[in-house]
């Protein structure tokens, strides 16, 4: 892995989708951090030895829906790229400063997104 790996934790509490988009990310080569809800990515969150450049989440969440975790996130880790997957992109509410991804996605789709996130182009 090159020194420029991002790290991604991806918060899904559907195993199979979770572990989808994990194998997506580690095939585009990148760290990828798993949880499977909100509980679980906070304290992968509150881990300061642990550097994140982006959370990407489920907005179905249980819970804690996937934007109350972001807003803890960002009190966490206030500079914290937050992208948000969702059935429903067209409808959903985000904050100017966080990213949406309409689900279902293709692999191209979830890289080209998260690429742009990243400022990776």
């Amino acid at each position: 892995m090159s020194s420029t790996t991002s790290t991604i934790l991806v918060v899904e509490d559907d195993a199979i989708v979770r572990m989808l988009i994990v194998d997506v990310l580690e095939e585009l080569e990148f760290k990828v951090l798993e949880a499977d809800g909100s509980d679980q990515a906070l304290e992968i969150l509150k881990d300061v030895n642990q550097h994140i450049d982006l959370m990407m989440t489920d907005v179905g969440l249980p819970i804690m829906d996937g934007r109350q975790l972001a807003i803890e996130a960002r009190t966490i880790r206030p500079s914290l790229p937050i992208l948000f997957a969702s059935g429903y992109a067209e409808t959903i509410e985000v904050p100017t400063d966080m990213h949406v991804i309409g689900k279902p996605f293709s692999i191209d789709q979830l890289r080209d997104k998260v690429k742009s996130v990243l400022g990776q182009h």
